[in-house]
């Protein structure tokens, strides 16, 4: 029995991974790459996140599972994260103006506030229309 491939020529890859490639087709089982070595390959090492090496590997299987687990962070810092995941924050305004329903528990000042920005906002565009109404009339745009 004999076993034929052939890599496409648009497939461009590197010569450590046609060697393993071809390791891997190997007609006779007997002769062909084993886990083991594919895993200690050169190709497959390449940009192998550290914790899926053979060592570290080794190294998690055999650990005490009854063991406490080490963590760089300490338990207050921990804790803290926790206690801040919980906390449900407060959007910046009121969502109202996209049709969610407004918070009632939110005071008056928030709704007089809004409506200031709003107001404000509407004093900006319009004076931007009378400069840009302006331009058009005189052609002239006078900077500063």
């Amino acid at each position: 029995m004999s076993v034929q491939y052939k890599i496409p020529d648009y497939v461009h890859i590197s010569q450590d991974c046609k060697q393993l490639i071809s390791r891997i087709f190997v007609a006779n089982p007997m002769k062909r790459i084993t886990i083991k070595e594919i895993r200690s390959q050169a190709w497959f090492m390449t940009n192998l996140p550290k914790e899926l090496t053979e060592t570290a590997q080794a190294l998690y299987y055999k650990r005490d599972i009854n063991a406490p687990t080490f963590s760089t962070q300490s338990v207050d810092e921990i804790m803290e994260i926790l206690a801040d995941a919980r906390t449900l924050s407060k959007p910046m305004r009121s969502l109202s103006i996209y049709g969610w329903p407004h918070d009632e528990s939110e005071g008056e000042d928030d709704n007089n506030k809004e409506e200031n920005e709003e107001e404000e906002e509407k004093e900006e565009d319009d004076e931007y229309e009378k400069t840009v109404k302006a331009v058009h009339d005189t052609g002239e745009f006078k900077i500063g």
